[in-house]
This record gives structure tokens, C-alpha cells and sequence, in this order.
């Protein structure tokens, strides 16, 4: 069933106002649209595009752990391309193009963009650099500092735009976010088309359908342009989404949940602890998976007698009694514990240990070489 076509969204006639100043300013224009998810199979196969002609991507974004930089409305990009081709771009954005300095828009490598899509628009400044999939390898591994692969005058617009404080170099990487891009070329229009697939970690994606164009020519081509991709089936109602923003986005709350602290193993949600005592030091044992009435009679600190060297025998009057296995056994008043809610009883009074007597051999008298007479007492 196909899904249900909704209308596009569009601007208001003060954002389009406030768009076509920005375009009178701006050295171009890209025009956008994100496919909405469940539309993605229908539309690539729609497409004059060869998936498995693909060329994949990865992008990873520099800012702070707070995402210092992106409140600040600045973008620090790396992206590493087959083939080992490489490229940097230092983005602001918003930017009004009359309000920034001559030296930089006159700058080969400065260019400012309006990026129009169904319902909003925004303009940005970027300036780019080249670089080498190798050499951003290097920065991730901690071979090299990130400012290498920046060029001078990158690094003075991240200085100008940057928040007090934060440097190239104490950037932490975001990423990686994979790509897989495809191009075609409608004969009718002579114009280059872009399809970027972006692969968050999270499984999501968006699929976002471009081309770029002049100022001067931006609502014939947005015109040529949504008709064209009418005609391959394309859904153009879909809610949009930003590449960045969505990039951005995830890699916050992977951090905020990196930033959490975690609960040891030892100690699992709910369970009790006892406190025992043992010469002096005090111990605690987790009472996990033992019973409720276990739990309860085990809270309450159970003292028990230490160890005592072998001469306390003698002191407390006991005698080393014998064992089975010939070895004597040490017999010491024992101190009962108390147990909660029981009454409290009388120390129990050392027993004696019992000792063996001695036996005792009868004197017999000696013999004289005969019978013993028995003598007779004599009578009164």
C-alpha cells in the first residue's frame, strides 16, 4: 500500500522575505529534502541510482563534551572519503552574509551557502580545507593534534567564533557517522542531483535527496526540482531533519549517559547489608538472595569472641582435655551472642574441665619369703 501523501510544508511570506535577502548575499544555494523513513526503500528504488555503485563516507564532528561549540552555533568537521581523500570545514551558522569581515568573504576557501528546505532555511558560513583520509586516521588515534589538518586561516575563523577558552585541541571526537552517497543526471534538466544515506549508530538513518544552484536562479531550479522528483514517486511531505542536528543530537546523549555515574556489581538495587565485627574490624556482608526473615535477624551486629593465644588456657583454670585423635583440646567459657528482641541472659559461668585421675597403685607388703600371715588384732 502506498503510504499517504501529505503536503509539503511551506514558508511563510516573511520567511520568504527573509530568505531572499539572504540569497542576494550568498555565493550559492542548496536545496534539500529528506525522505521520511518508511518511504526509503520505495524511493531508492525509484531512483536512476545503482546502490552498489555507492560511495561511502565517514564524518566525525569535534566539540567539547557540553557541546560548547554547537551552542555557540559552530561546526568542526572532518570527513574522510574513499580513496583516501580527505576534507575539513570550519561551519558558522546562523551568519548574515553583509556582517562579516571583507578579508575573510574574500577568501578562496570562504563560501557562504543558504540551505533552503520545505518549511525553513538557514545561512551559513563555511571555510574548508583539504586533507587526507591517512592524516584524520592520525588525529583519531592521537598521533597527530587536530590543528594539523587545519589551515591557517581555518584555524583564525574557529579562533574569532570559538567560546573563550576552548581550542582546537581540546576537542573530542564525535563520531563515526557513515554515508553512502550516489549521484544522477536528469537529461531534462542538466543538473547534478545528490543522494546521501546517513547511518547514525543508533540504527537510525536519513536519506536526503540535493542539488545545488545559483542565487539568481533558485526558484526555477526549487521548481524543476520538485517536479522531477515528483515524477520518480518521491514522498515530499515527510517532516525534515538536519544531518548535524540529528548527528549532533545522538552523540549528546551519548555522552550524558557516559557521564552518569554507574552502581558497582557488588551492591545490586534493593539489597540489605549486616555489619559483623571480628577482632576488632568491621566487615560487611551483602545479604543478596537470602530470605526475608534471614535478612532481618542478620541486620542486627553480632559480636563474637576472638581468638586467644594458647596460654589463656592456663589462665582461665582450664585443663587441655584429651581429643579423639590423641591431640588436647582447649575448653574456654563461651559468650553467647544476643539476638534482637531476645532477652538478655546471664553470662554463662565457666565450666571446669574435668581432669583425669590418676591411678593410684595399692601398697603391698613386702614379702618375706613365705605365706603373709594375716595378723589378729586382739580382743579387749
Amino acid at each position: 500500500m502506498p503510504p499517504t501523501r501529505r503536503p509539503a510544508p511551506r514558508l511563510s511570506d516573511a520567511q520568504l522575505a527573509t530568505m531572499l535577502d539572504l540569497v542576494k548575499e550568498a555565493d550559492s544555494v542548496e536545496l534539500k529534502l529528506t525522505v521520511p523513513t518508511a518511504s526509503h526503500r520505495a524511493t531508492i528504488k525509484g531512483l536512476p541510482i545503482d546502490p552498489v555503485e555507492a560511495e561511502p563516507r565517514q564524518v566525525f564532528f569535534f566539540d567539547t563534551p557540553n557541546l560548547d561549540l554547537d551552542k555557540a552555533g559552530l561546526v568542526v568537521r572532518a570527513r574522510r572519503i574513499h580513496g583516501g581523500r580527505g576534507d575539513t570545514v570550519v561551519k558558522l551558522r546562523p551568519v548574515v552574509p553583509n556582517e562579516l569581515p571583507d578579508e575573510v568573504r574574500r577568501s578562496a576557501s570562504f563560501n557562504v551557502e543558504v540551505d533552503a528546505m520545505p518549511g525553513g532555511f538557514v545561512a551559513s558560513g563555511s571555510m574548508k580545507g583539504k586533507s587526507t583520509g591517512a592524516e584524520i586516521r592520525d588525529v583519531l588515534s592521537g598521533t597527530i593534534p587536530l590543528r594539523k589538518i587545519f589551515t591557517k586561516e581555518q584555524k583564525a575563523f574557529f579562533a574569532a567564533h570559538a567560546p573563550d577558552g576552548i581550542g582546537l585541541d581540546g576537542l573530542v571526537p564525535l563520531g563515526p557517522t557513515f554515508i553512502l552517497k550516489l549521484v544522477w543526471f536528469p537529461k531534462e534538466l542538466n543538473r547534478k542531483f545528490v543522494a546521501e544515506l546517513w547511518l547514525y549508530q543508533d540504527g537510525s538513518r536519513i536519506l536526503e535527496l540535493s542539488t545545488k544552484c545559483l542565487p539568481g536562479e533558485t526558484f526555477q531550479v526549487a521548481a524543476e526540482a520538485r517536479s522531477h522528483l515528483a515524477r520518480l514517486g518521491v514522498d515530499l511531505g515527510g517532516a525534515q531533519q538536519t544531518k548535524t542536528r540529528t548527528a549532533l543530537e545522538f552523540f549528546r546523549a551519548e555522552l550524558s549517559a557516559a557521564a552518569k555515574p554507574k552502581r558497582g556489581p557488588g551492591r545490586p538495587r534493593g539489597s540489605t547489608t549486616r555489619s559483623r565485627t571480628t577482632a576488632g574490624a568491621r566487615t560487611t556482608r551483602s545479604t543478596r538472595g537470602r530470605p526475608a526473615g534471614a535478612t532481618a535477624a542478620a541486620s542486627t551486629a553480632t559480636p563474637s569472641t576472638a581468638a586467644k593465644p594458647a596460654s589463656t588456657a592456663g589462665a582461665t583454670g582450664a585443663t587441655p582435655a584429651p581429643t579423639a585423635t590423641g591431640r588436647r583440646r582447649t575448653t574456654t567459657a563461651a559468650t553467647k551472642p544476643t539476638r534482637a528482641g531476645a532477652t538478655t541472659r546471664r553470662a554463662a559461668t565457666p565450666r571446669k574441665a574435668t581432669t583425669a585421675k590418676p591411678t593410684t597403685a595399692k601398697a603391698s607388703a613386702p614379702k618375706t619369703g613365705g605365706t603373709t600371715r594375716r595378723t589378729r588384732r586382739p580382743s579387749a
